[in-house]
């Protein structure tokens, strides 16, 4: 079989290395186990959003907001640096992950919010329309992803996440990196690029999933492929609202 390619950082061609082959119906992953858990733990990550997206809509004070934005992001950094290398522990620490996501995730919501009212639901809707359509295309077999297509993806991927890794770098010594955050007609098509980028990796997910169903991995890899898929949607979020924010910024 061929080797698994994914830009995604928690689904590597290493992913199945080493896990056991377990037979159907002995605690051997589902796709429907899957689906149940990318639910559980989105609804997760919507409870932590709405707690700090009150608390900001409430004060109206976003240094009141600041700490539950960056201890969430920063503690779910850490989190899922973890889960990578231990996906036994999937169960627990995919939880923490969307639990601490949704924290930082409500704040940044709300953030842009008040600059562009409405902006939150518009970037909402448009990554579930996005994942509801490239899920109907994959399920549908309209979408495929080939090897040379994961290849792409995970280079497109990994020069993204470079570039804008440099870009945090030269920001703590003041220099501006162009593009991340211009709202020039070059800046929005470097972000419609991202989210285009971002969008196919829920493809090669949905790849993954299957894979693992196949194989016969163990059930707690159904929390490890929703933590995954959670991964792919946030950054997607994240992207959507940079975009909007800046088609916005121009008018």
């Amino acid at each position: 079989m061929a080797l698994y390619k994914s830009g995604n950082p928690a689904f590597g061609q290493n992913t199945f290395a080493g896990l056991p082959t377990i037979a159907e119906g002995e605690g051997a992953m589902t796709l429907q186990g899957t689906v149940n858990r990318i639910a559980f733990l989105l609804a997760l990550v919507f409870a932590g959003a709405a707690f700090t997206w009150w608390l900001f809509q409430s004060t109206g004070s976003f240094s009141v907001v600041a700490p539950f934005l960056f201890a969430g992001s920063f503690g779910a950094f850490g989190v899922g640096l973890v889960l990578v290398f231990r996906k036994h522990w999937a169960p627990y620490l995919a939880v923490a992950y969307a639990g601490l996501q949704g924290l930082a995730l409500g704040g940044l919501s709300a953030f842009f919010e008040a600059s562009y009212p409405g902006i939150a639901f518009e970037a909402l809707l448009l990554t579930f329309g996005i994942l509801i359509a490239l899920l109907a295309a994959y399920t549908l077999r309209i979408v495929r992803p080939s090897e040379n297509f994961k290849l792409i993806v995970m280079s497109a991927t990994g020069g993204i996440a470079v570039y804008y890794l440099v870009s945090l770098v030269l920001s703590l010594f003041g220099i501006r990196v162009p593009l991340i955050h211009d709202n020039s007609w070059v800046g929005i098509t470097f972000s419609v690029v991202v989210v285009i980028i971002a969008s196919l990796n829920l493809v090669v997910d949905f790849d993954f999933i299957e894979q693992g169903v196949q194989r016969g991995a163990p059930r707690y890899m159904e929390w490890y492929a929703a933590f995954g898929i959670l991964v792919t949607l946030i950054w997607l979020y994240i992207e959507l609202l940079r975009l909007l924010g800046k088609s916005r910024s121009r008018k």
